[in-house]
């Protein structure tokens, strides 16, 4: 081995090294969630494949060497598209993060990462489904074998509930009242809150429980509410790929994210008020619920202009 590629193999290593170390500290001293730890230690690692990419030591980055590598980022190249306003305000606050962590460990003197400023990323309304289409979407899985079982009872439960696919994929028996309706459920922060879920959610995690899950799982032990077909937890990862062979079936195209949105939104449009639909989303502050109220108003604009559409140019006009 050449000197460069012992010196580049060094790096690589010392690189892997750091992030494994800040990830241990985001979890142990921070007290992050496991999700934002994984967040931040994805974006860390950007960082430091440029920084080897541009024969930059990580040690020795000022603030106009994090400058260049946020434009780099937002700009993006021929093999990969460029970051948007929320992903780099996302990265912004992974690498004030790791700034902290370098400064608690001696490499830095200073937080400079703390000099840069993130983006307001404006904020786009979510897409939501009509009742139609969630019904049109879930129709299409196939509850003839345990995995359909699985698929009917997980995605009705997320609509149902307006769980988020991290904690939908976490949830474990344990976590399920089914007599009561009601779920226990691990959100952002580590945060608890008690979620009601409906009769038609009832009716597929009774088939799920009874039929589908005691035909995967053989070990008794095992505690997850979801599993896939080895009896294992239900990833993430899993949720979202079959959410997307549904898509496909059933020509709506949308995310596992879209059933959370449809829930609160049909919520307000069905009368309930607003603190309410916070509570059960798990909202820290309730102007992140009230974007929900924005795509209510213009469902009612659109009808509006379906039904009255003369009335609609008239007041254009005036």
């Amino acid at each position: 081995m050449g000197i460069l590629a012992a010196a580049e193999a060094a790096t690589e290593n010392n690189s892997r090294f750091v992030l494994e170390r800040f990830y241990d500290d985001l979890i142990s001293v921070e007290r992050k969630s496991l999700l934002t730890a994984e967040t931040y230690k994805t974006a860390v690692k950007e960082l430091l494949d440029w920084c080897r990419l541009k024969h930059i030591d990580y040690k020795t980055l000022g603030i106009q060497d994090l400058l260049y590598y946020l434009v780099w980022r937002k700009t993006g190249d021929s093999d990969r598209a460029g970051a948007d306003e929320l992903t780099i305000a996302k990265d912004i606050s992974a690498l004030r993060s790791f700034g902290t962590y370098l400064v608690r460990i001696g490499v830095w003197s200073e937080n400079t990462a703390l000099l840069l400023q993130r983006p307001r990323a404006k904020r786009r309304l979510p897409r939501v489904l009509a009742v139609e289409e969630v019904d049109k979407l879930l129709s299409v899985i196939d509850t003839s074998n345990p995995l359909g079982l699985r698929d009917r009872a997980l995605f009705e439960l997320v609509y149902s509930s307006g769980l988020r696919i991290g904690e939908v994929s976490a949830l474990e028996l344990q976590n399920l009242h089914l007599n009561e309706r009601l779920l226990w459920v691990r959100g952002k922060g580590d945060k608890e809150r008690m979620v009601p879920f409906g009769d038609e959610a009832v009716v597929h995690l009774r088939n799920w429980l009874e039929k589908g899950r005691s035909a995967l799982v053989k070990n008794p032990s095992v505690p997850w509410l979801f599993v896939n077909y080895r009896g294992k937890r239900l990833s993430r990862k899993g949720i979202w790929k079959r959410f997307q062979e549904l898509e496909a079936l059933s020509g709506i195209s949308a995310k596992v994210h879209t059933l959370r949105h449809s829930f609160a939104t049909h919520l307000l449009a069905g009368g309930a008020d607003l603190r309410s639909v916070q509570e059960l989303l798990g909202h820290a502050d309730l102007s992140t619920t009230q974007i929900y109220t924005h795509i209510d108003d213009e469902a009612l604009r659109d009808c509006h202009r379906d039904f009255f559409p003369s009335h609609s140019a008239g007041t254009a006009e005036r």
